[in-house]
């Protein structure tokens, strides 16, 4: 068995980017899998995920990223990749560098026209592959999962249904379930260059991706309860969501135009400023007949016309930032050209 040791950067992906695929080594289906001690699953997984492209008669392979598991699971991967080495590809990252480096990986290295990703809980039925291909085939280039029912702990279902109501109101992109890894992506989507994904960025793949201008399903699908090994998720993820939301929210809407959220906020900040110098001054001359530097409110208002000044000086600093590091193809997005 040929096993390589690759640098990795700190979002686990490899250092160089991957040669262009040469058309003979291109696959129909790449199944991405990101998982950390799943060692009972992984084989289990391997076997139903087999059974069902078999069934579809189409080439395929089936990449597995281990992401710094500390239990035998890069064994059970290993056994499973000298078994089947056509057909299953190793990553094993050196520790634990999260789902979205795990998802880089994978990308960097999936050869297929449609590339998958599932999680390694068993809890992603391949049996609805098929589904997904055949909204695939109505003309989507994401198509993303919709775990119904979902057979979770409220502990975590109601905290998802808070944290996907908000993600479709904000963003704009309605979807009943943002945070399910099973996906179906068309190639040209995992290849976008300005698809740029780091931090916990993974879960918010499809509103990056219909910034972008590709269009994005959801499709209900089974979901089965987790039966080995402990989910690695908990309550700190809801707020990094949160975080994560606003950070995706700013740069999906404002990133190429920063200076029309800065200067209404500086704009609106300046005038409430002025608006409380100018109701302190007259109260204090003509109502109360008090020094005007005795109202504590007046240095509010100045700090508000500071604050204002500020922000508008930071959305053109903004706008500076984004001059220099303009480039042509961020800002649109080619489907098709007739010459």
């Amino acid at each position: 068995m040929q096993q390589t040791d690759i640098p990795l950067n700190v979002n686990g992906s490899a250092m160089d980017t991957p040669e262009p695929l040469l058309e003979a080594e291109r696959v129909a289906i790449s199944i991405v899998v990101p998982l950390m001690n799943e060692q009972e699953n992984v084989s289990i997984l391997y076997d139903r995920i087999a059974e069902q492209l078999k069934v579809l008669d189409k080439t395929y392979e089936i990449i597995f990223i281990d992401d710094g598991s500390t239990d035998n699971t890069f064994s059970v991967l290993k056994g499973l990749y000298e078994a089947h080495p056509n057909i299953v590809r190793v990553v094993r990252f050196r520790h634990n560098f999260g789902k979205t480096p795990g998802l880089v990986a994978g990308f960097d290295r999936a050869r297929g026209e449609v590339v998958f990703t599932m999680d390694g809980d068993l809890q992603d039925d391949p049996q609805e592959i098929p589904r997904y291909l055949e909204k695939l085939d109505e003309g989507y280039d994401l198509v993303t999962g919709w775990k119904f029912p979902r057979l979770d702990p409220i502990s975590k279902t109601f905290p998802s249904r808070i944290f996907n109501g908000l993600v479709s109101k904000l963003s704009g992109v309605q979807l009943h379930d943002i945070n399910c890894g099973f996906k179906a992506y068309r190639r040209e989507v995992v290849e976008d260059p300005y698809l740029k994904l780091y931090g916990d960025f993974h879960r918010f793949i499809p509103i990056i991706a219909t910034s972008r201008g590709f269009r994005v399903a959801e499709i209900k699908v089974k979901h089965h309860p987790r039966q080995y090994g402990v989910s690695k998720y908990g309550a700190r993820r809801f707020a990094q969501g949160l975080i994560d939301l606003t950070n995706i929210l700013f740069l999906t809407k404002y990133l190429r135009r920063p200076l029309r959220l800065f200067a209404p906020l500086g704009f609106w900040c300046f005038i409430l400023g002025v608006l409380v110098d100018l109701y302190e001054v007259i109260r204090a001359l003509y109502i109360i007949h008090e020094p005007i530097h005795q109202q504590p409110a007046l240095f509010v208002g100045i700090l508000l016309m500071i604050f204002g000044v500020q922000f508008f000086l930071a959305g053109l600093q903004s706008e500076m930032v984004r001059h220099y590091a303009f480039q042509r193809g961020e800002e649109s997005n080619v489907r098709q050209e007739l010459r």
